[in-house]
């Protein structure tokens, strides 16, 4: 099975058997000035050119299916669905609400669809594992025929990673019925609380802006301060735009959205360093005290991505003062990066979990294609 990850700018693939993982790799810079990649059916048959010089080609009756990601679903596709030429018109419905990805992610699929018309193919969706979110979660308070209207809600994103993560999750927990609250963070980050393997709430919302801070985001604001910056600040909807999704987060912070970066500064003594992680982790803490009031107890609370899942500090101090939770982090567990880095005996697991979002899209292509051939 191959699974096909279609950015922009950028096409990740692997190449996987049952669990094992036979090819992987990315296809960068395709469509950017000098690149010899010029569009993303080029970019496809570089995965093929580096797939076939490994014995694996494309073209292998071996080859049984392709999944591919999609960012948003929207409330039209809750599930991971059998691509056909209505949901090919369904996705590009779909892309005024995420316009920088759904394009690219129809790019793989159309190329894909030419190259290898014989194979099923199936489109996973970032939003789909949150479309069990409630309607008292998903709903904002705003004139309602005008959300109808206009398919404004919470959709959340990053759903293949808290899936995994979430289903990880539960089995330190001791079985599907736990209680989890997932943390993603990297340069987009994202919390969820998920109760039985569902989810019941996430921070990103609409878009992807909404919630925690990350690498270039912004996060919760007040929507006020979009009305002013246009009003006082004479900004154009595009530059805050711009201002909010590329120049804020980290970045807008400290001038880093490397936490690597950032927490270097931070143990020189850098001021703006400081602000910026104090910021982040206080914001995360708020995510986690706010989802414990959601699921009214917590078995598990899982970090992930590679901020999570590879800053020991981060995860100290965007847990620090819980303990009245039952959430408590081990230092020596923590700073050597152990699955559970939560104190013994503490009522709350503190682990860390890498997130594996191919093997998740490979897992649900699989669903599909046998309930295809089944039926």
């Amino acid at each position: 099975m191959l699974v096909l990850n279609s950015g922009s700018s950028s096409l990740k693939y692997r190449l996987l058997s049952g669990a094992e993982r036979l090819a992987s790799g990315t296809v960068e810079r395709i469509g950017e000035p000098g690149s010899p990649v010029a569009d993303h059916r080029a970019g496809l048959e570089a995965v093929a050119a580096r797939l076939a010089a490994d014995g694996l080609g494309l073209d292998s009756p071996e080859l049984t299916a392709i999944g591919h990601r999609v960012v948003h679903g929207g409330t039209a596709f809750t599930r991971p669905t059998l691509i056909t030429d209505e949901v090919v018109r369904g996705i590009g419905e779909l892309v005024p609400l995420a316009p920088l990805h759904n394009p690219a992610n129809l790019a793989g699929i159309e190329v894909a669809r030419r190259l290898r018309p014989d194979l099923p193919q199936v489109a996973v969706f970032d939003t789909a594992f949150h479309a069990t979110i409630p309607p008292a979660a998903s709903t904002y308070a705003i004139d309602r025929e005008v959300a109808a209207r206009l398919g404004v809600r919470r959709y959340g994103f990053h759903g293949t990673s808290h899936a995994y993560v979430s289903r990880e999750a539960a089995l330190l927990a001791g079985g599907p019925e736990a209680n989890v609250i997932v943390l993603h963070l990297g340069n987009g980050a994202s919390a969820s609380a998920v109760s039985a393997g569902r989810c019941v709430d996430t921070s990103m919302g609409m878009t992807p802006l909404e919630g925690l801070v990350m690498g270039t985001r912004s996060g919760d604001l007040d929507p006020a301060v979009v009305l002013y910056l246009a009003r006082t600040g004479g900004m154009s909807l595009d530059e805050i735009d711009t201002l909010l999704n590329r120049r804020s987060g980290m970045l807008g912070l400290c001038g880093d959205n490397d936490m690597r970066a950032v927490t270097e500064r931070l143990s020189e003594g850098d001021p703006d360093a400081e602000l910026a992680v104090s910021v982040y982790c206080h914001r995360l803490r708020k995510y986690v005290g706010a989802y414990y009031a959601v699921l009214g107890t917590v078995d598990v609370i899982a970090f992930t991505g590679g901020v999570g899942e590879n800053s020991a500090l981060i995860r100290e101090r965007a847990l620090a003062g819980l303990g009245a939770l039952g959430i408590t982090v081990d230092p020596v567990r923590n700073a050597r990066g152990d699955t559970l880095v939560s104190a013994e005996g503490g009522a709350v697991k503190v682990a860390v979990i890498p997130t594996d979002e191919e093997f998740e899209i490979a897992r649900q292509t699989l669903s599909v294609v046998s309930r295809t051939n089944r039926g």
